[in-house]
């Protein structure tokens, strides 16, 4: 699968909330932000590939990509 991401500047974020992380991506050219959600025990890496997936399919469904 091709990475639609690539070469975009996205900003992430993690906001831990008890036994949950609260993971926010941000796509810098169109100010687009997705957020998800998930136990802190996942891992950062799986959160933020989630976040990334979550980003890019609100990119897709808004036609920015």
């Amino acid at each position: 699968m091709k990475d639609l991401l690539q070469g975009r500047e996205v900003i992430i974020e993690f906001a831990p909330v008890g036994n949950i992380v609260r993971v926010s991506a941000m796509d810098v050219k169109t100010l687009t932000e997705a957020i998800t959600q998930g136990p802190a025990s996942a891992g950062e890496e799986m959160l933020k590939r989630n976040a990334l997936k979550r980003l890019e399919y609100v990119l897709k469904k808004k036609g920015l990509i």
